[in-house]
């Protein structure tokens, strides 16, 4: 893999919230997972959290501006509204250095915003408005969209639209780029469970799980079951344990890596950044196991922080972790 990296999905504007768990346990869904939810149900939700924090967000760009931020040429292709909030992601992005040459413009509707809820646990509860986003159509994505890519990373939550996600990844592959997608969600997993083994059998290189995911699609607690169950349809399966480390695999090759030990306060974007490090690696011609010291050292800045953006000092280490991997 080489060093162009393109992020398909929801380009969406976090809000961020600290709530204890009896707020969560009283909102409709369970807690730690996805539901989406409807413009006046985001309102209704808002108007019931303490103090908020903005944030760009959405589970491929958070990767991408990761990746950007260790200096590998990044792109997006996602829909985002004619407003403030869609200028200010835009802007947001390209100052970062990404390219802005694939995102698309809807001026009817307003720019997808997730409502992330932080308990005291760290775990975040998400509510996404996917607006915007949710309007890019299938005929709006060709293989031109990937001209110049070399790989692409999906979102899970795109299988929720099946026509797009199979036409992204057509697209994808007709302009010669390897895939990889984090399966996001075990709502997504659940939700797509009749397709799933053959959508990662016919168009994905690199799969991605935590554990509950892993679950989901392979019905067993026991991760090597799960790497196992994915590996039979990519050669590259990641199974994350959170804190404890995680399980990886490339073409028969497994190996266990631990987690750096830290003190959370909030996961978003957690699994997202984990993705940006993995992906330098393997795009660096770093091992199996590098590749995933520095995708867990970089999990662990931006679990650290509320939100998913790694303030400064955080690269700074990250990049000393880099340099070290290298020796």
């Amino acid at each position: 893999m080489s060093k162009k990296i393109m992020g398909v999905g929801s380009p969406l504007v976090d809000i961020l919230a600290r709530v204890s768990h009896e707020h969560v346990d009283n909102i409709e869904g369970d807690k730690g997972g996805m539901c989406m939810v409807e413009f006046d149900q985001l309102q209704n939700l808002l108007a019931n959290v303490p103090e908020q924090e903005l944030a760009t967000g959405g589970s491929a760009s958070n990767t991408i501006v990761g990746l950007l931020n260790l200096g590998v040429s990044g792109a997006f292709l996602g829909k985002i509204g004619s407003d403030e909030r869609g200028q200010y992601f835009l802007d947001s992005f390209v100052k970062a250095g990404g390219s802005d040459h694939a995102f698309k413009r809807c001026p009817e509707t307003p720019t997808g915003t997730c409502l992330s809820l932080v308990t005291p646990d760290a775990e975040r509860t998400m509510r996404p408005y996917l607006g915007a986003a949710a309007g890019l159509l299938v005929e709006e994505v060709t293989a031109e969209d990937f001209k110049g890519q070399d790989h692409v990373h999906l979102e899970g939550y795109l299988l929720f639209n099946r026509d797009l996600a199979l036409k992204t990844f057509k697209a994808a592959k007709e302009a010669g780029c390897t895939v990889s997608v984090d399966l996001a969600s075990f709502e997504v997993v659940n939700a797509n469970q009749d397709v799933l083994p053959e959508l990662l059998e016919n168009y994905v290189d690199m799969v991605f799980a935590n554990e509950e995911e892993a679950k989901a699609f392979c019905g067993s607690d026991d991760p090597h079951a799960a790497i196992e169950s994915l590996a039979k349809h990519c050669s590259i399966v990641a199974v994350k344990l959170g804190a404890d480390g995680a399980w990886v695999q490339r073409d028969g090759e497994k190996v266990f890596v631990g987690a750096h030990k830290v003190e959370a306060i909030d996961t978003t974007g957690a699994g997202d950044l984990w993705a940006s490090g993995f992906l330098y690696g393997l795009a660096h011609d770093l091992s199996l196991e590098e590749s995933t010291k520095l995708a867990h050292k970089i999990g662990s800045e931006v679990v650290q922080v509320m939100g998913a953006v790694i303030p400064e000092a955080g690269w700074d280490r990250i990049n000393q972790t880099l340099v070290d991997l290298k020796k």
